[in-house]
């Protein structure tokens, strides 16, 4: 008799972007001529840049010739993109990895949710609230006892330092959903915290390559003592338009160890390498080509054009908004805009007042933890016109 894993049933049912995409599959099953513009998912929507395709091309043509070929890569990832890694992101800001610390990834959703499994059910895990699912949903999927921190107007949605101790803590800066970020200060505070308290800290930097203001931190490894208590993950989706090419990285410092049930310390580094050999077989060659190429000169160039476009449209959109009447966060150093729904409308159906009136697709706060409700995101990755469009029909329904 084979029996279930009982945790996964007591999950909500629906994933948060699978119940958006059903409403707007009725509603346009009812509308089929409606003009949808869909600024609800973070899905990029501009192609990836010249000097990605042109390294990605190569690589295929590689793999079509028997001495140039690649099969199984490194479980850990091949080195010229460690290297690169290393020497643009890290080394500039006075952050000095070794190579085996960098771990590259299909993406960094796939890495927050594996990284479970070097870890104790018995763990009581902090996360934000609101909050990107994947951290909630892979913890509940393991029985872990989960705290919620909430992040409200009031504490600048970056969350208040718990008075309980908690033994994994995950933060995400600039944030998903609300769009916020975190100050040198307010980021050293959570370290602290996590030394004081022997907590791991789960650093989700998806989106530092949006961050314009020089006195906010890329990484959090820019404040002393992070190495010995915190993960980073990071992702070339939104970075460099990977959504669907997928690649990522995460790095575990040879420093941070916690405790094992004996109570002995253990270092994550070789732990995480040993279950990625045993359960990854590694990112494509082409993949890992084309991510070597944003680090080029030109890669750099190109991809920062696109991260500006993406940053124009949410300046856009947020300026609109307030324009509008509406109270808007975020969207200055991150792709997303955390909009508080009129007259405190339950955030369900203020989305869909917004997708049958006005035909634009959100996501409602309330989707991303209790903290949410009263308020929906707003992504910047979308076209141009359709940003502009989409909140001329917002303000027409006010």
């Amino acid at each position: 008799m084979a029996y279930i894993n009982d945790n996964f049933t007591k999950i909500h049912h629906r994933y948060l972007f699978a119940e958006v995409a059903k409403r707007v599959a009725a509603y346009k099953e009812q509308n089929p001529d409606a003009q949808i513009i869909r600024l609800g998912i973070g899905d990029v929507t501009q192609p990836l840049v010249p000097a990605v395709i042109e390294a990605m091309h190569r690589a295929v043509d590689d793999c079509a010739k028997a001495e140039t070929f690649h099969g199984y890569g490194p479980e850990q990832g091949y080195n010229f993109l460690i290297d690169k890694i290393i020497a643009h992101d890290y080394t500039p800001r006075g952050i000095h990895l070794d190579s085996d610390e960098v771990f590259i990834s299909d993406g960094a959703k796939s890495d927050l949710g594996n990284i479970g499994d070097i870890l104790s059910a018995n763990n009581v895990i902090g996360v934000t609230d609101p909050v990107y699912p994947v951290y909630v949903d892979t913890n509940s999927m393991a029985g872990r006892q989960i705290r919620y921190i909430p992040c409200t107007e009031q504490n600048g949605f970056t969350g208040d330092i718990p008075a309980e101790n908690l033994d994994v803590m995950y933060l995400c800066f600039p944030n998903n959903p609300t769009g916020a970020v975190i100050t040198r200060e307010g980021l050293r505070r959570w370290v602290d915290y996590a030394l004081s308290h022997n907590t791991l800290i789960m650093y989700d930097s998806a989106y530092e390559a949006f961050i314009t203001d020089p006195e906010i931190p890329h990484s959090i490894y820019e404040i002393n003592g992070a190495k010995e208590c915190a993960i980073e993950f990071r992702s070339f989706s939104k970075t460099a338009g990977f959504t669907g090419v997928r690649c990522g990285y995460t790095v575990i410092p040879k420093e941070l160890k916690i405790k094992s049930s004996d109570g002995s310390l253990v270092a994550l580094n070789p732990i995480w390498n040993r279950r990625q050999c045993s359960k990854f077989n590694g990112a494509s060659y082409i993949s890992q080509r084309g991510a070597e190429a944003v680090f080029s000169a030109e890669g750099q160039r190109q991809t920062k054009e696109v991260i500006n476009y993406y940053l124009t449209n949410a300046k856009i959109i947020r300026d609109s908004l307030q324009k509008s009447g509406f109270t808007a966060f975020g969207g200055e150093n991150a792709p997303y805009i955390w909009l508080k729904t009129p007259k405190g409308e339950d955030s369900w159906k203020f989305f869909d007042r917004l997708l049958h009136s006005a035909q634009v697709v959100t996501t409602p706060g309330a989707g991303f933890g209790t903290s949410g409700e009263g308020y929906i995101r707003i992504t910047a990755f979308g076209s141009r016109e359709n940003c502009i469009e989409a909140m001329e029909r917002i303000e027409k329904i006010g």
